[in-house]
């Protein structure tokens, strides 16, 4: 049994379909028990944070909009009327246990860019001192399918590691991870606890359930992956029933996904955590050795390049199988990546015509992912001997 009660920051993510019924709106004793179950929580001393969805989800159904799907602009009009109702609900829930609450709006670009993501960490980091529970979803009356996050399991998870949060808890309409979508297959084992997100635990994600939601397994795992880099533990559990967090503490069932035991730390947090990579950099076994034993990345190493980035842009390093092993913070835009990769260090001057740095991403900037299968990495570059390839 895991108990809540050990944690010193806790982020909770609530989705859709948990908050909205499709029907009747807003499902205001389910609320009520959660908020109960928060207070409960900070009365032991814990801050809290909450990430909810549901703006779209009850201002579709303010509106009347049936379960039609919605063009743009009527979802950024529904979440715009469903706003206002959320955060008065939750502020009225949260209320009845004497704590106060605050709203936070965020874009993708509040936690991907640099300045933004330490203002918005300073906002938030505010709020706590002044004992109130940010409430948290994405700004979706202004983001676009090109500039979102997509899910609100990756936002809830970018803002655990933005915040040092030491878990995540995911409350869903399942409760737990199994070796299937259990829906589709009668003989899926629960799966209690997590010890590390591999190749075959990704494997077991099924797609979204709900019309209401916009997650399913396998961005609960991509979350996973993210906060638990971050040393951040993480729990799914369902949230279907009443004061699903005190469930928990009784014991009920939940997957535990335990955090990394050697996490990215400070500046490191923000890069592991981005969420949308600028472009990709597919290296050489010489390369990920040497990125593996702490060094930077060299253009030598560099076999193709792909994406529109700029330099100081975020990007992937991908194995020659196409699996990440890293991201970085990249030191070249995208044209000149493409004419360097594969030189040796002395011929880039020469071919770019001014002088350049040497590394493609430095070591300082670069966090290899512990979501990565490194074990089989590493034992695919004992083959090879191009450790010249980082430095």
């Amino acid at each position: 049994m895991q108990s809540l009660k050990k944690y010193r920051r806790i982020t909770v993510k609530i989705g859709s379909a948990l908050l909205v019924d499709r029907t009747t709106g807003l499902k205001r004793d389910w609320l009520a028990s959660l908020a109960d179950d928060i207070a409960v929580l900070a009365q032991g001393g814990a801050e809290i944070l909450v990430v909810s969805s549901g703006a779209i989800a009850l201002g579709r159904t303010i509106l009347g909009l049936g379960k039609r799907a919605l063009k743009l602009e009527e979802s950024q009009a529904a979440a715009a009327v469903g706003q206002i109702a959320l955060a008065g609900a939750w502020s009225d829930a949260l209320g009845k246990g004497s704590l106060r609450s605050g709203q936070i709006l965020l874009t993708l670009g509040d936690t991907e860019e640099r300045r933004r993501y330490l203002n918005a960490r300073a906002t938030i980091s505010t709020l706590l001192k002044m004992k109130a529970v940010p409430v948290i979803n994405e700004n979706d009356t202004v983001a676009t399918s090109e500039i979102r996050y997509g899910d609100n399991d990756r936002l809830a998870a970018r803002v655990a590691t933005m915040m040092g949060a030491d878990l995540l808890v995911l409350l869903s309409d399942i409760d737990g991870l199994y070796t299937a979508p259990p829906a589709r297959d009668p003989q899926a084992k629960f799966i209690a606890v997590v010890d590390r997100i591999t190749p075959d635990i990704e494997a077991m994600a099924g797609a979204a359930a709900s019309e209401l939601s916009r997650g399913g397994m396998r961005t609960k795992l991509d979350a996973g992956k993210i906060a638990t880099a971050a040393g951040t533990a993480m729990i799914i559990t369902s949230g279907t029933r009443l004061s699903p967090l005190m469930a928990i503490e009784r014991g009920e069932r939940a997957t535990f996904f335990r955090p990394s035991a050697n996490p990215v730390k400070g500046y490191k947090t923000w890069i592991a955590g981005q969420l949308e990579p600028a472009g990709r950099l597919t290296v050489d076994a010489g390369a990920i050795g040497a990125l593996l034993s702490g060094k930077s990345l060299l253009p030598a190493g560099v076999k193709l390049v792909s994406g529109n980035f700029s330099r100081g842009d975020t990007v992937a390093i991908l194995s020659p199988e196409g699996r990440e092993i890293a991201r970085g913070l990249v030191a070249y835009d995208a044209a000149d990546a493409v004419r360097i990769a594969g030189l040796k260090t002395a011929e880039i001057e020469t071919v770019l015509g001014y002088e350049a740095r040497s590394a493609m991403i430095h070591r300082d900037d670069l966090v290899v992912s512990h979501a990565a299968d490194q074990a089989r990495v590493a034992d695919q570059v004992r083959t090879g001997d191009q450790v010249s390839s980082g430095g």
